[in-house]
């Protein structure tokens, strides 16, 4: 199915492009999200009389991301757990639990933004979280676990 995209998409292209994606993808996660419509030609001539608002938005909101950004960079997340003699925890720090700890402390995160590469922490000590705050927006925070015995 081909669609236009109404947004940058992560690794499917950028505002205006026209892209053939599976219908699955575009029926159940690009149009209910209103991130693609369909390209049909109504759409297409719609899109272009359109075209100037949504770049504008666009725009805001990359402009908004990375005023975030700046706030957010080299912000260091101190979390406590029950953790064992040997530093290991008993469970795991999760990217909701980074992302509740950065809404308590006044940053608007949803945990799909928080990407942790080696995946959840379970060592007591000082790990580097990547946080994406828009497709261009990338930030490292800084997450420390503390331990604390049963």
């Amino acid at each position: 199915m081909q669609v236009i995209l109404l947004e940058k998409v992560v690794n499917l292209g950028n505002l205006g492009e026209i892209v053939k994606v599976k219908d699955g993808y575009a029926r159940n996660f690009l149009i209910p999200t209103g991130l693609a419509r369909r390209a049909t030609e109504a759409n297409k001539a719609e899109f272009e009389a359109r075209r100037l608002e949504l770049e504008k938005a666009a725009a805001a909101k990359l402009a908004q991301a990375q005023a975030q950004g700046e706030k957010l960079a080299g912000t260091t997340v101190k979390l406590t757990q029950k953790a064992g003699v040997d530093g290991r925890l008993f469970g795991s720090v999760t990217n909701a639990d980074i992302a509740e700890e950065l809404n308590k402390a006044g940053y608007q995160v949803v945990k799909a933004q928080v990407r942790m590469p080696t995946g959840p922490i379970k060592m007591v000590g000082d790990s580097a979280v990547s946080v994406a705050l828009h497709t261009d927006v990338v930030v490292e925070v800084n997450v420390t676990v503390y331990g604390e015995t049963a």
